[in-house]
């Protein structure tokens, strides 16, 4: 379950710092996710401040609002808004590059340490409430928290090389955290989205690109054979 719950944090860090400088992109995944592992330790030492996250602080109009909600809720307006900003700069025609100075890198670099930051605390105080919910052994609690952190620096270059390889994965990404955003929103407000229901949806609408993508490459090497061969002396 952590890891399934550690590829919403991976795809958000993959298509943050695919925007860096390739230099860059590296050091910043390495970053991101060292930093998902610290804070998921430092809360599962916390064991009784995230249960209390649960409890109701405030109500409005009957509804009850704990730590948790406003975390979850704070946390999917942050992924609708990154999304949205993401998704308009990949169809806008007019948007230029800008001009990667040092004073610029640096901007970009510390711009995307921060937001990688803020999701790593929504992302984690959820995978630990999760965690907490099925079962009371720290230990495995740790054991479980460390084997998804490993497994997201192992998939973390390949997946952000596979989504810069193929531009319309990154739109599909974008939709994913769009989703995503809007589930954490809902059980911020109390409607409980099952897990499995988000991530069946992500696995076919990956399966649908993906025979999208081969049938693309086989036009393009038909294309490319049909322009090879040599074409046939007119008889007259």
């Amino acid at each position: 379950m952590e890891v399934i719950l550690g590829i919403d944090n991976l795809i958000f860090i993959s298509i943050l710092t695919n925007k860096l400088p390739e230099g860059q992109r590296e050091k910043a995944r390495r970053i991101g996710i060292g930093l998902a592992l610290i804070m998921r330790l430092a809360l599962l030492g916390t064991i009784a401040i995230i249960v209390s996250l649960t409890q109701p602080v405030f109500s409005v109009l009957g509804k009850a609002f704990s730590w948790r909600d406003i975390i979850l809720i704070a946390g999917g307006l942050f992924l609708l808004w990154k999304a949205t900003k993401e998704i308009h700069h990949n169809v806008d025609a007019s948007g230029g590059h800008e001009v990667d100075t040092g004073a610029v890198v640096i901007a970009n670099f510390g711009s995307a340490i921060v937001q990688i930051i803020l999701l790593d605390i929504v992302f984690s105080v959820d995978s630990i409430i999760t965690a907490v919910g099925m079962t009371d052994e720290i230990v495995i609690m740790v054991i479980a928290v460390v084997v998804a952190v490993t497994v997201m620096l192992l998939a973390a270059d390949p997946l952000a090389n596979f989504i810069e390889a193929n531009p319309t994965i990154v739109m599909l990404a974008l939709a994913f955290l769009m989703m995503i955003g809007m589930t954490l929103i809902a059980e911020g407000f109390g409607v409980k989205v099952p897990k499995g229901y988000i991530y069946a949806a992500m696995a076919f609408s990956a399966l649908v690109e993906g025979l999208n993508m081969l049938s693309r490459r086989a036009a393009v090497r038909k294309r490319a054979k049909a322009e090879g061969e040599p074409r046939m002396p007119v008889r007259r």
